[in-house]
């Protein structure tokens, strides 16, 4: 994350348009907190992951660095900010709206767009895989 912030280089229009893109518009009830960053299973084995740090970001108007950022890449999408946020937020929907842009945008190659479609793929299939063997260990211990 960057430590200094250029104020002439932040756009006071990004957070506005972060919420009018489906998704978004659940930052606007954000009061950084921080609970979904506590919660975030990724940011708990990558400490340059905060999703509270990306929040900020948006809120101080740092398009450019939010959507070059590969940060937004590395939500897994598990919806457990959604789970712990007291003010109803969805991180991981505001990060659906973020990739959205960034596409739209301009700051992602095709070829990574590929990339993460197959990883996704993986992931979704690992996540069945696991759930398959939870449910089939539960019925044995059942019978």
């Amino acid at each position: 994350m960057q430590d200094t912030i250029i104020l002439k280089e932040c756009d006071p229009k990004f957070k506005y348009e972060v919420a009018e893109q489906p998704g978004g518009e659940h930052i606007k009830t954000c009061f950084a907190c921080g609970v979904c960053t506590a919660g975030c299973p990724v940011s708990s084995v990558d400490e340059e992951y905060s999703p509270r740090e990306i929040i900020r970001m948006i809120v101080l108007g740092m398009r450019k660095e939010v959507l070059s950022s590969s940060l937004i890449w590395r939500c897994q999408l598990c919806y457990t900010c959604y789970a712990t946020c007291p003010q109803d937020v969805r991180f991981a929907t505001v990060i659906r709206a973020l990739r959205s842009m960034a596409i739209k945008e301009g700051y992602v190659h095709p070829s990574f767009l590929k990339r993460m479609e197959k990883l996704d793929e993986e992931a979704q299939k690992m996540r069945l895989e696991m759930l398959a063997r939870i449910v089939d260990e539960r019925d044995k211990e059942q019978l």
